[in-house]
């Protein structure tokens, strides 16, 4: 297996696949997710010519289960890292949820000429906790409720959340995937408890309004109007504003976990998107 050395001799694990001098295309996975969460959009991509990798944030998966660094800033600095270490240069961040969160903190400090475009799918930004600049948001008793959930019987947690609101599951029209619900909890009970509880506040108190301001390069912003976990009103039209370069394509219906359960349709614009 693939790792590199972070902060803290941190070892985070990674996916590389396809030729090394095409243009890169790094995944940015979920909460409490891994790099696996991308395999569709890994295969596709390779098959389109692209070097594809994606990464378990630290804590998550297979890389070092930390009880330190499970902040936005820590994360970014590993992403940097990665990005050194295999020497990208151009490439595209795509991340869902949290690692929309991740990726935009990386990308408004990234290194010049290393990041070409953005796309955030789903994703946490501007931030998602209630507060008097964010009227908008959930409140701190819908996270809080997370960590008391996740401390007194994780695993029937994450079945909860894949079963449910995640893939949109939860409604009636919804053709349900064992499977999906399966990997998802597989993914999620791989990692860290103590990283995934810290990881509760990253990306749910983390203000991203500073980091969408800075950057300057395009980015997709695809969110589905049903997700149930990012609230589709307080988050991408929010962020699409902020963006000097932002275009916002919202999907009618469409769950949070969109990428999985509609993959044809997102697979397909962010193509278009990255060729464009």
């Amino acid at each position: 297996m693939n790792f590199i050395t972070a902060a803290e001799g941190v070892q985070i694990f990674y996916k590389d696949w396809g030729p090394r001098d095409a243009q890169p295309l790094v995944f940015h996975h979920g909460w409490p997710l891994t790099a696996d969460e991308w395999d569709n959009q890994l295969l596709f991509f390779l098959s389109q010519g692209y070097r594809v990798i994606a990464h378990d944030r630290r804590g998550h998966g297979r890389s070092t289960q930390t009880d330190i660094g499970n902040d936005m800033d820590t994360y970014a600095a590993d992403v940097a890292a990665l990005v050194a270490a295999l020497d990208l240069k151009g490439a595209v961040h795509i991340g869902h949820s949290t690692g929309g969160g991740e990726a935009a903190h990386y990308a408004a400090r990234a290194k010049p000429g290393t990041v070409s475009k953005l796309v955030l799918v789903g994703a946490v930004p501007p931030v998602m906790v209630k507060k008097a600049s964010n009227p908008g948001g959930l409140p701190i008793d819908v996270f809080d409720g997370f960590r008391k959930a996740l401390a007194a019987d994780r695993s029937q947690f994450y079945i909860d959340i894949a079963s449910g609101p995640f893939y949109g599951f939860n409604r009636d029209s919804a053709k349900i995937s064992k499977g999906l619900i399966q990997n998802w909890w597989r993914q999620g009970m791989v990692g860290s408890a103590k990283a995934h509880y810290d990881c509760i506040k990253a990306f749910s108190e983390t203000d991203f309004t500073e980091d969408l301001k800075k950057i300057a390069v395009p980015t997709l912003v695809m969110h589905g109007t049903d997700d149930q976990v990012v609230p589709y009103a307080d988050s991408a039209p929010l962020s699409a504003k902020l963006l000097t370069k932002g275009v916002l394509k919202t999907y009618e219906g469409y769950p949070h976990g969109m990428a999985a359960v509609h993959a044809d349709v997102i697979n397909k614009d962010m193509l278009a998107f990255i060729r464009g």
